[in-house]
């Protein structure tokens, strides 16, 4: 099962949100079980095509998310993902 960890901030939104273990294979299995959880995370994570927001990041075993579109990026057993805001600023 994948660890799925989240920013302190999206707390705000969803005050309940806690890190928790999704059986998943990839990034895209993730999302629909993190939704059963707290309603309406998937529709803040991706968009109505499933593809990652432009003001979030997915990192996957400390790497950021290759497959943005499609969220194919597999996971495993011990791989630890962090959903977080994407910093923008100058």
């Amino acid at each position: 099962m994948a660890h799925v960890k989240f920013t302190p901030n999206l707390q705000r939104f969803f005050p309940d949100l806690c890190e928790c273990m999704i059986d998943a294979a990839t990034v895209a299995d993730i999302i629909p079980a993190v939704d059963d959880r707290w309603r309406g995370l998937a529709d803040y994570i991706v968009d109505e095509q499933g593809a990652l927001r432009k003001h979030v990041n997915i990192f996957v075993g400390g790497e950021l998310l290759r497959d943005k579109q499609t969220l194919s990026d597999r996971v495993s057993a011990d791989t630890q993902v962090f959903i977080v805001q994407a910093l923008s600023g100058g």
